[in-house]
C-alpha cells in the first residue's frame, strides 16, 4: 500500500473515530470516582473497584465508563470536584466517606456508594471522646463544641466532666501518673526498666455532670447515678 493511501485512510478512520467513540460513550453508563485523597498509591485499590466491576460483568472502556476526580487531600475540593461529576451527568457516584458527604450535598438524585471507615451520613446523636494527650489537652474546645451542637458525649478523662462534659468512665489518670511517679522513683534507686513489669489500669472512675444533663434535658438514671464514683451539681 503506498504511502499516501495509508495516511489517507489513517485520516479517515481518525476522523470517523471521534465520532462512533462518542456515540458509543453516550450510550455507556458513566461511573464517578471521587476520592479526597491521592490515586497515587491507591492503584491497588482502583484494581479492586474495577474487579468488582468485571464480576457484575463492567469491563471499563467496553460497556462502562469511570471519570476519575481526586481533591488530592484538599477537602476544599471535594464540592467542585462533585459538581464537575453531577454536570457529567454520571449514572453513579462512588466515593470515600469523607467524599461522600460532598457528593450527597452536589445532588439529591444520583446514587452515592461509598467505601471507607467512619460514619458518612452525620446525624450523629451522641459522641464518644477518645483518650491521649491530643484529646486531652484540646478538651475545652471539644466540650464547647458539643455544648453548641447540644450532644451528649462521653469522655474517658475526669477533668473532662469537671470541665463541663457530660459524664466520664475511664482510668484514673492521678493514679496512672502516681504510679509512673512510683516507678521513676525505683529506676532512680537503680532498679532496671526490664525488670519493671507493665503495669494495667486497676482503677476506673465514673463522673456525672447533672449540670450538663438539665441543660441537654437529659435525666440521668438513678441506678446510672448510684454508680457514679462522683456527681457534679
Amino acid at each position: 500500500m503506498k504511502r499516501r493511501t495509508f495516511l489517507t485512510l489513517l485520516g479517515g478512520a481518525a476522523a470517523a473515530w471521534p465520532l462512533a467513540a462518542r456515540a458509543q460513550q453516550a450510550a455507556m453508563p458513566v461511573i464517578g470516582f471521587l476520592r479526597s485523597a491521592p490515586f497515587v498509591g491507591a492503584e491497588h485499590l482502583v484494581r479492586a473497584f474495577r474487579q468488582g466491576l468485571n464480576d457484575r460483568g463492567f469491563i471499563e472502556g467496553q460497556n462502562v465508563l469511570i471519570e476519575y476526580r481526586s481533591a488530592e487531600g484538599y477537602p476544599s475540593r471535594l464540592a467542585p470536584l462533585a459538581s464537575e461529576l453531577v454536570t457529567r451527568q454520571v449514572s453513579v457516584i462512588f466515593c470515600d466517606n469523607i467524599a461522600a458527604l460532598a457528593a450527597k450535598a452536589a445532588t439529591k438524585s444520583i446514587p452515592i456508594v461509598f467505601a471507607g471507615g467512619g460514619d458518612a451520613v452525620w446525624g450523629a446523636r451522641a459522641l464518644l471522646v477518645g483518650s491521649g494527650p491530643f484529646l486531652y489537652s484540646n478538651r475545652q474546645i471539644i466540650i464547647d463544641e458539643v455544648s453548641r451542637l447540644a450532644l451528649p458525649a462521653s469522655y474517658t478523662a475526669r477533668q473532662a466532666a469537671e470541665d463541663g462534659g457530660l459524664i466520664s468512665y475511664g482510668t484514673s489518670l492521678t493514679d496512672a501518673l502516681h504510679q509512673a511517679g512510683n516507678y521513676v522513683g525505683r529506676v532512680l534507686k537503680g532498679e532496671k526498666p526490664a525488670d519493671l513489669p507493665v503495669m494495667r489500669s486497676t482503677k476506673f472512675e465514673l463522673v456525672l455532670n447533672l449540670k450538663t444533663a438539665k441543660a441537654l434535658g437529659l435525666q440521668i438514671p438513678p441506678n446510672v447515678l448510684a454508680l457514679a464514683d462522683e456527681v457534679i451539681e
